[in-house]
């Protein structure tokens, strides 16, 4: 079931580091505009389905951020000092619908999923040498 956190539980540290590595940055010039002018969008696609990090960046600071992976997300947003977590509808809808990003809806977990942030911990940790990425790690931890 997408809805359970068992798969998280059930992840070693060879399935952290796979999908750690299979993290890529995307082209720029394939995000749609929409970002307000100052910032900047950069997007990381994991080789599994549904599994993204996308960051909105200004003055070289992180504003905020997304992780989705398997029907779960975090959202760390500085403006708000607001992490949350919540399940996304990606693993409920059509893959022809689930292919377009303006389609993903998020609902919001009622307390935080501790476990999900863990893991996005874990496998932010495997990529050292990705600032942006350690970046996000260190505002999780300032938040725990």
């Amino acid at each position: 079931m997408p809805h359970n956190n068992g798969w998280i539980l059930k992840l070693d540290e060879a399935a952290i580091a796979a999908l750690s590595q299979s993290l890529r940055k995307i082209d720029p010039n394939y995000l749609k505009s929409g970002t307000s002018p100052g910032k900047t969008r950069i997007w990381y696609q994991g080789k599994e389905n549904y599994f993204d990090v996308m960051a909105e960046m200004q003055d070289n600071q992180i504003d905020w951020f997304q992780f989705t992976l398997r029907g779960k997300s975090l959202i760390w947003n500085r403006h708000h000092q607001q992490l949350r977590t919540g399940i996304t509808n990606e693993l409920d809808v059509p893959p022809d619908v689930a292919y377009y990003a303006a389609s993903k809806t998020i609902k919001d977990d009622q307390l935080l999923n501790e476990t999900f942030i863990d893991l996005v911990k874990s496998i932010l940790k495997k990529r050292p040498r990705e600032p942006l990425l350690q970046e996000m790690l260190i505002l999780l931890n300032q938040k725990a």
